[in-house]
């Protein structure tokens, strides 16, 4: 009895495989499409990201500490040189004032004594009892000691109120447009505190003026491709604020120096923007600069997607159809390459029938990737 149930299981386990192997036999055998090699252009870019800003930004600074009164320009506002921008109220120091007080006390002692000096030898001198020479001589201390005073008073002036009669347009109070263009930005209200402009300190920046008519691409690119750049190159600027719009530019500086961020060395770039009077360009925008590192046109090309890589010399072939559903492999040699396409100098011809990789069954049902690992290793 146990016999004849082994002997009907090693039946039944016989029948169950010869019906595997009967379904197997029966599927749809693989058909592999294939393509030719094209004519056409490969052109090799190099993405740069940035920015677009004004070829010319100026800051426009107090040149006293005080505190900000009026404000009399907007962000936006044109302006042109010496149009007034604000006006600041000068916050006296102490100690300069004390100092400018008693500049002005001595001042006046040594002009009340000239005076005195003056007048006596003037009388003197009217009755003839001393020469001209003695008298032109105190008139001179006179006068000198007069416009001691005068400017005495005049410091103390500016330090109290940053200005004095006589300036007009020059005092130190009106900050005025150094250059025309755009006020593009204004970082102070009115009632903030500024400091001056001196060889120890950048002082506080009131407004920034801006020629938009003139802008640049400024943006950073790899040191594996920043040997590839010429100066003087032609570029196409892509604005993300501005969609399907390029802006032609002209490569006109490649940092000599490069900064390390992040492990990889960038070198700075800069282009020369022509604008379109269709689109404001507003300073800061984030753009992408396109820059041509080669190019090829009319070359012999094949879709990267059709490449295959020996596992051993790691040497680039395809395969060539040599009949119906039969291919052999053929080695290339690869030149520019886009990302997409790249240029065959030799090892196929425009009329050779080269193998897709994707494997599609009589019924249109995609095959396993796995299979194309098997037709690697033969």
């Amino acid at each position: 009895m146990k016999k004849v149930i082994i002997f009907g299981g090693i039946a039944l386990a016989l029948i169950a495989v010869l019906i595997w192997f009967g379904k197997k036999n029966s599927a749809s055998p693989v058909e592999y499409e294939t393509e030719k090699a094209f004519k056409a252009t490969i052109v090799k870019k190099s993405v740069a990201t940035g920015k677009v800003i004004p070829l010319e930004e100026v800051e426009i600074k107090p040149q006293i500490a005080g505190i900000v009164d009026k404000i009399l320009v907007e962000e936006g506002a044109i302006v042109k040189t010496g149009d007034l921008i604000a006006t600041v109220r000068v916050v006296p120091n102490v100690a300069s004032l004390n100092r400018a007080n008693g500049s002005v006390k001595n001042a006046r002692l040594s002009f009340n004594n000239a005076r005195v000096q003056y007048e006596r030898n003037k009388k003197l001198f009217d009755r003839g009892v001393i020469s001209r020479q003695t008298f032109e001589n105190s008139e001179l201390s006179f006068n000198n000691a007069k416009q001691g005073l005068s400017n005495a008073q005049s410091d103390m002036d500016i330090i109290k109120k940053g200005t004095t009669s006589g300036l007009g347009s020059a005092a130190n109070t009106s900050i005025r447009a150094t250059t025309s263009g755009m006020v593009v930005e204004i970082p102070v209200k009115k009632g903030y505190q500024v400091t001056q402009t001196n060889d120890f300190n950048a002082g506080t920046t009131i407004a920034r003026i801006a020629d938009m008519t003139k802008m640049i691409f400024e943006g950073k690119v790899d040191e594996s491709e920043v040997g590839k750049l010429i100066k003087g190159t032609n570029i196409d600027v892509a604005i993300g604020a501005i969609e399907e719009k390029k802006f032609p530019a002209v490569l006109n500086f490649i940092a000599p120096k490069g900064t390390d961020e992040g492990g990889a060395v960038q070198f700075k770039i800069k282009a020369d923007v022509s604008l379109d009077d269709k689109y404001f360009i507003r300073a800061g925008y984030s753009a992408n600069a396109e820059i041509v590192l080669a190019k090829k046109d009319s070359v012999l090309s094949l879709k990267e997607a059709l490449l295959q890589f020996d596992r051993k010399t790691e040497k680039p072939y395809v395969e060539i159809k040599v009949g119906d559903q039969k291919f052999e492999k053929r080695e290339i040699k690869l030149g520019l390459s886009d990302g997409v396409n790249v240029e065959i100098i030799e090892g196929i011809t425009a009329d050779d029938e080269i193998k897709i990789w994707n494997k599609v069954s009589k019924k249109g049902k995609n095959k396993n990737d796995n299979d194309n690992d098997k037709d690697d290793d033969d």
